[in-house]
């Protein structure tokens, strides 16, 4: 009888491997970090090769710390970084360029074009989506025309694209499956999420021929099954596939209208459920599809941060001010207040509510006294700062009244933040002991589709404890503080006088 379900989380910064138990323990777990390239400054790109062997070994070894074969798996299933776009020679499997990362800028350019010949009215109508360098249809638009050999081989009927889910399904299906669900493909800026289909229209608009992309399917389906020898003795089904957000939304257990998270990763998605039919957005918010499950779709309305993990991240491995989260928190004590520093990190522009791709990084409010400690709380700030900034939008958008936010995410293990963001929102914020919840996500998911569990119930009824924040801190100081996040995000905005209205 199958017993496990055996997860891929396909991060922006690695690759986890999670064997899960029908209590949904995670029994075994492999993780391995892949490169990041920035060729030029706000170009990022990733190897897909080496994701794929980066998946490859973390699959082996997550089955063999649990000790299982692979004839205990009811499915395997995929979580993954959206929006970061790939391009590949299906002949070959060898990718013609390399991924271009979500929080790659290279297309802003193009996109501030397409605006000015007025064709982000019809993109937003039909996607949900603003026309913004983060979504991934203007990546492969630069790709086919900048990669080496790409009108070559579109002419000859060779090239396949997709996100990352699709590369990964594509290869674990021994290149016979080309699929995406609708999860991802809600974030290319050519799925037409009212009709639910690739947009000939848009295709055209951004040079993406509609033959290079993938079928699109319910996250719950079984989407073909493993025809990797290396890894897998037999044939696994492939069912869960779903983007990352959005996995840690279902994860979460955000199941009705209202319901809202926010996932710290290497930026920051905040995500509230809207039900059947999709929300209106604008003003920095994006219409999305939350999953498709058997053959109904969800909508979801989201706020994105373009950087907010990787702002820590900056801090110590750029300017070395901390070598340990351990020697972080040490340091976060030597400085209880910001005294007036702040971090904007707009290293790749900012996302919502500015979605200005131009901004750039700046610490303001620096006196002679200022210490790494400072600077080290002041990146860590910076990410309830933008976490408040996207939530009053959305609550203003929706009309909606948010109880809590359900928060999960590396980030959200640091309690300095989630007390901080309780702070700042003024609302309780529940952090939940499932520190995978993006690859559980995936899992309830595939685990569903293919009838590891029989339903939803049996996944609510699973034991799970939380932690939870209450605002601690008055209304004077909190304005003081905000007020100061406001001004030191005004200084950086470039792209229009409207956004600098948006942060007075």
């Amino acid at each position: 009888m199958d017993k496990y379900i055996l997860a891929i989380d396909q991060s922006t910064s690695g690759t986890k491997a999670l064997v899960v138990d029908r209590s949904g323990n995670v029994v075994a777990k492999s993780t391995a970090d892949h490169t990041q390239y920035y060729p030029r400054a706000g170009w990022v790109e990733h190897d897909p090769l080496e994701i794929y062997e980066n998946v490859n070994r973390t699959l082996k070894k997550a089955l063999e710390l649990a000790g299982i074969e692979a004839s205990a798996l009811a499915a395997v299933t995929i979580t993954n970084q959206r929006e970061t776009a790939v391009l590949w020679d299906k002949t070959n499997g060898r990718p013609v360029y390399n991924a271009i990362v979500w929080q790659c800028q290279r297309t802003a350019d193009r996109c501030a074009d397409y605006k000015a010949a007025g064709h982000e009215p019809e993109v937003r109508a039909r996607t949900g989506l603003m026309l913004d360098p983060y979504f991934s249809a203007a990546k492969w638009g630069w790709m086919l025309e900048h990669a080496e050999g790409a009108g070559q081989l579109l002419a000859e009927g060779k090239l396949l694209a997709g996100t990352v889910d699709s590369w990964l399904l594509w290869k674990l299906t021994g290149g016979k499956v080309h699929a995406t669900d609708y999860t991802n493909a809600s974030r290319t800026s050519l799925f037409n999420i009212h009709a639910l289909h690739w947009d000939e229209e848009l295709c055209r608009l951004f040079g993406v021929p509609r033959e290079l992309l993938p079928e699109i399917k319910s996250s719950d389906e079984v989407f073909g099954y493993t025809e990797a020898p290396e890894l897998f003795a037999e044939r696994i089904p492939i069912s869960g596939i779903i983007g990352d957000s959005q996995a840690a939304l279902y994860g979460q257990l955000c199941l009705e209208p209202g319901m809202a998270k926010a996932t710290y990763g290497t930026g920051t998605s905040v995500l509230m459920n809207v039900g059947e039919k999709p929300a209106p957005s604008g003003n920095g918010l994006v219409s999305a599809i939350a999953w498709g499950k058997g053959g109904e779709v969800t909508y979801a309305l989201e706020a994105v941060i373009r950087t907010s993990g990787d702002s820590i991240k900056w801090v110590r491995d750029n300017l070395g001010l901390f070598t340990s989260f351990e020697e972080m928190e040490r340091l976060l004590v030597q400085a209880p207040d910001n005294e007036g520093v702040y971090l904007v990190p707009a290293f790749v522009g900012l996302g919502a509510p500015y979605w200005d791709p131009y901004a750039r990084a700046a610490i303001t409010g620096m006196n002679r006294g200022t210490n790494k400690a400072h600077i080290i709380r002041a990146a860590l700030e910076s990410i309830a700062y933008q976490v408040r900034d996207a939530v009053e939008l959305m609550l203003s958008e929706t009309g909606i009244c948010l109880k809590e936010l359900r928060t999960d995410g590396g980030a959200s293990d640091n309690a300095t933040l989630m007390q901080f963001q309780a702070d700042m929102l003024n609302q309780t914020v529940v952090k939940s002991d499932i520190a995978e919840l993006s690859a559980m996500g995936s899992v309830y998911m595939g685990g569903l589709g293919v009838g590891f569990w029989a339903s939803m119930d049996d996944i609510t009824a699973q034991s799970r404890s939380f932690r939870v924040y209450h605002p601690s801190i008055d209304s004077a100081q909190r304005d003081r503080d905000y007020s100061g996040w406001k001004r030191a995000v005004a200084s950086v905005l470039v792209k229009t006088n409207d956004s600098v209205e948006m942060v007075r």
